[in-house]
């Protein structure tokens, strides 16, 4: 895909995030002269094109109130990682699931999965409840919380002023 001059200065305005109102596309298009539909249609072709990779929101839970975050790794037997994958994804608590290759011998899990939750007990409180309603009670698991945030921000795409 030929990226137009406006392909790039619609990619320079979404990078850093959508503006907190009603209507973002059409708040992004008055300010690059592109209607709302014009937006959506571009950004649509350019995630189709695979020249954007994905598209999507980026939570900053802290800033919420979820001051407890725990990657909560599973050593499941490798033919049930799809099922309770999926299963583990529906939970409430859960933002994001993932399977990994094991890293025999130090590290034996292949999935993970980021629990969100206003305090320790609460998260582990979550994960017991999951292990309790999908039969994992058994299953060697680690929970492992955050100590330190980074910076959180979606894909670079090009500094603004290189795009104009």
């Amino acid at each position: 895909m030929v990226l137009s001059d406006a392909d790039r200065r619609l990619i320079a305005a979404v990078q850093d995030g959508l503006p907190m109102v009603p209507r973002p596309f059409a708040a992004i298009g008055a300010a690059l002269g592109l209607s709302e539909e014009e937006v959506i249609r571009r950004l649509a072709a350019m995630l189709d094109a695979g020249v954007i990779k994905r598209f999507g929101v980026v939570v900053r839970h802290h800033e919420l109130g979820y001051r407890a975050n725990a990657m909560v790794v599973w050593n499941l037997p490798d033919d049930r990682v799809a099922e309770i994958g999926r299963r583990l994804a529906e939970c409430p608590c859960v933002t994001l699931c993932y399977q990994r290759p094991r890293r025999l011998p130090d590290w034996p899990y292949n999935l993970f999965c980021m629990v969100h939750g206003r305090d320790r007990s609460v998260v582990e409180a979550q994960v017991a409840d999951m292990a309790a309603r999908l039969g994992l009670e058994g299953i060697d698991r680690a929970v492992l919380f955050s100590c330190r945030r980074f910076k959180q921000r979606g894909a670079r795409y090009g500094e603004p002023a290189a795009a104009e």
